[in-house]
């Protein structure tokens, strides 16, 4: 067994070998919670819940940091004299909760929020100072410290820049600079900044910048070296460039592995809020099954971008309806004793996610096992389909998209309820037609259920439905 993830800053495959075999180190960058979520959030948080529930099978456990950017610009900007800052964060941090538990995100390890590190990003920008690496601005920008890009020789290592080719950091104000591109560490109070955005520190009160807040984060809650850093890919510069040259100048080890997620698009234009061509999650998941949601933003390979369309979510819906289909009809015909069963997890299914995590590959194999264990029960052979089924419920649970899975059951509550209770009346008057020999009506009431989408499967424990996957 041996499992390979694309490094970016290696731009290659690597075998990955983390520093304790028996547990992986997994820090991604979490959300800055100005606003609510958009599917893009979502599925940023989704590949790297695959990526640890893979690795926990591999290797056994997992800890895994996602952090929360609590204090920022942005939230500032948003806030009311009705809602505060911190007020707004963290409603907005219990709207991306929301979000990601409804499509069966994992909660992390730890959630650090980044105002409950403070004195942490301190300490490494004092350890920065001392060996050189930053400086205070002084008078010039009162509060402001900075990192010295000139001084760190490997800055640019992680996107294979060189420093006089990038643009000019504007996170700050440039007047306290020795050169445009060096980046906040520090960020003096200014006027009209509320008094409760501000924190002590030996450079006067202020709070921290962007970067500092990760590089500080996963050294208190990994170590000084971990294995996988996570993120989108439009983070790699200048916020993962600029975490691995003050943690790295600092003298850490940081991050072995750099591992990146595509972005979503809408129409092959990168969703953003600035570009307000985003789909709120809120509104996604108000509108589609939130197993149908997870399984479309799961369906494309991680660092592949995806476009989201109308048929994204057709097509998900349709494919998460023949694995649920395959299921009951195994159900029907062995009972609970189906799931007893020995079954080895597929080869190719492995072999898949060990390859970068391929979840698409790994998924056509999932089908390609439902079409095989539906053949079987064609055939009458109930054994060979009762082992198809328990290998369809292993790939579909370690991925999380399993339709038998009780939150997905309970995610589909009084709807589908509501359905069955309507279709079996239809079912049951349709049976009392054909013992009258009512052809006609019969026929009526089967034409008005395959027109709504529903088939019907006519077998000696009775009449069974499923919605139509065509």
């Amino acid at each position: 067994m041996t499992v390979r993830l694309y490094d970016t800053q290696a731009r290659a495959l690597r075998d990955f070998a983390p520093v304790d075999p028996a547990r992986v180190t997994m820090y991604v960058c979490g959300p800055t919670v100005q606003s609510g979520p958009h599917i893009g959030h979502v599925r940023a948080a989704l590949s790297f819940d695959l990526l640890r529930r893979w690795l926990e099978y591999r290797f056994g456990a997992v800890t895994f940091v996602r952090n929360v950017t609590d204090i920022d610009d942005k939230v500032l900007a948003n806030a009311t004299e009705r809602e505060p800052w911190w007020a707004l964060a963290y409603r907005m941090e219990q709207e991306f909760s929301r979000a990601y538990a409804a499509v069966g995100i994992r909660p992390p390890t730890y959630e650090p929020r980044a105002t409950g590190s403070i004195p942490q990003m301190i300490e490494l920008i004092e350890r920065l100072i001392e060996a050189g690496h930053a400086y205070a601005a002084g008078e010039t920008a009162p509060g402001d410290v900075y990192f010295d890009v000139r001084s760190w020789p490997a800055y640019g290592e992680l996107t294979r820049q060189s420093i006089d080719a990038m643009e000019s950091a504007t996170d700050a104000d440039p007047r306290g600079k020795r050169d445009p591109r060096d980046f906040a560490l520090w960020k003096g109070v200014k006027d009209g900044e509320p008094g409760d955005a501000a924190w002590s520190s030996p450079w006067g009160r202020g709070r921290p910048g962007w970067h500092i807040e990760c590089s500080a984060m996963s050294r208190r809650y990994l170590g000084a070296e971990f294995d996988i850093h996570g993120g989108g890919l439009d983070l790699r510069f200048p916020h993962h460039e600029n975490e691995l040259a003050q943690s790295r100048a600092a003298g850490d080890g940081f991050a072995r592995y750099w591992v990146h997620n595509g972005l979503v698009t809408v129409g092959d234009q990168k969703m953003s809020k600035s570009l307000g061509n985003f789909l709120l999650a809120d509104d996604v998941l108000r509108v589609h099954d939130p197993l149908v949601v997870r399984y479309a933003l799961a369906a494309a390979h991680y660092r592949s971008s995806l476009d989201i369309t109308a048929s994204s979510f057709e097509d998900a819906a349709a494919a998460v309806d023949r694995i649920r289909s395959f299921q009951q009809r195994v159900a029907r015909v062995r009972g609970a004793d189906a799931k007893l069963v020995a079954a080895d997890l597929p080869e190719a299914f492995a072999a898949a996610l060990d390859d970068d995590l391929g979840v698409p590959q790994a998924l056509a194999v999932v089908h390609e096992t439902v079409r095989a264990g539906n053949s079987a029960l064609d055939a009458g052979d109930d054994t060979a389909a009762a082992v198809a089924a328990v290998q369809v419920g292993r790939m579909t649970g370690l991925l999380g998209v399993n339709p038998e899975d009780p939150q997905w059951q309970a995610a589909e509550g009084g709807a589908t309820q509501a359905l069955d209770a309507l279709v079996q009346t239809m079912v049951t008057q349709r049976a009392r037609a054909r013992e009258e020999k009512d052809w006609a009506t019969a026929d009526r009431i089967r034409d008005a259920i395959a027109a709504a989408g529903i088939a019907l499967e006519d077998g000696p424990e009775g009449t069974h439905w499923s919605l139509n996957d065509g």
